[in-house]
Parts: structure tokens; sequence; C-alpha cells
């Protein structure tokens, strides 16, 4: 997946990746930092997904892509190898929105390297337009770096949208959920 999304930006193209869990986007965002090593990403998840095998309670994979892009775990497990040929995930180019079910030690992880993140709380006192500014700006002030987005299907209440097995209730409405694509479509 790294070479192929690394193949589609070199040839100045569009990619969409859609998968099983986020855990993909280790390899999707890794092939785009080859080619866009200031790559920010707006990370939209009920989850942080920055856990390391180390601070992981469940020790699930799909909770720890962030980490792996980062270059915070330092001995990789077998077959992720191909990871250390891939410029790394810089904090300050990462903005989440739509958290509501964090670890206590993501949320510490989270605070040590200020990435910028929004929880639900935020979207509902501010409204998903502020918080979708907030962000971008936040990971790209003149909105010069190139932007991805990673979108995991459960920052979306599991009344709208059940297909997921970390339901989480109390996230996005469907226009909410829908804004946000909008948004990161317009910059």
């Amino acid at each position: 997946l790294s070479k192929e999304t690394y193949k589609v930006a070199s040839e100045g193209k569009f990619s969409l990746v859609m998968g099983g869990d986020h855990s993909i986007a280790m390899g999707s965002i890794a092939g785009l930092l080859r080619k866009h090593p200031d790559l920010a990403v707006i990370w939209v998840d009920a989850h942080a997904d920055i856990n390391t095998p180390a601070l992981s309670p469940s020790g699930n994979l799909h909770g720890m892509p962030l980490a792996f892009l980062m270059g915070l775990v330092e001995d990789l497990p077998p077959g992720f190898e191909w990871l250390d040929e891939h410029p790394k995930l810089k904090p300050e180019n990462v903005a989440y929105i739509g958290l509501r079910d964090v670890d206590p030690g993501e949320t510490a992880l989270i605070r040590k390297l200020g990435i910028s993140a929004y929880s639900m709380y935020h979207v509902d006192r501010y409204g998903i337009g502020q918080v979708m500014e907030h962000a971008l700006h936040s990971i790209s002030p003149d909105n010069a770096k190139p932007l991805h987005l990673s979108y995991d299907i459960d920052a979306v209440d599991p009344d709208h949208a059940p297909a997921t097995g970390t339901m989480v209730r109390g996230g996005f409405t469907l226009r909410e959920a829908h804004y946000v694509c909008e948004r990161v479509a317009e910059s």
C-alpha cells in the first residue's frame, strides 16, 4: 500500500484508500510521507490510535498506527521494518477531530507531543465549522502543506454508522461527518 500511494502521489494524482480498520493508515500515510515529508494529517476518529505496544491496554494494532508513523515504537514487530525507510510523521502536523474514547497513556502522549486534539466536547461547544478551521490552521497556518484526511467511521455516532467493531456513542451527526470532508476538499 505504501508503494502504491507513493506512486500515485508522485504522478500528481489523488488517491482514495478504504480499509477495514485505521491501521491501514500506516501504509497509505507512509507512502505519502515519502513524497511529502511535510504532510499534514487530519485524523478523524473516536480513538487516538497513538498507543505503543508498551502503553496499550489491549495490545490491538489498530490502536497504534500513529505511534508507528511518528517513530514512537522503538522495536518494530516483525513485518513492520519497512516503516524505518519512511520519513516520520511530525506531531505538529497532526490534528485529531472527534475524539471521545482515549486511553490515559494516549492522553499523556498527546499532551507531551503537543498534538492538536479536538474532542466531541469541542464539536458540541464550538460547532464542527470552527473546529475544522482551528484544526486546519494548527497543522498548516498558511495552508501550504499537502493535506491528508484519515477518517475512521467510528467518529460517526453508531446511530448513523453502526458498521464498526469499535462503536462509541456520542459521535458526529451525518451532517457533521459530511462537513469534515467538504471542508478538507475546499483546502
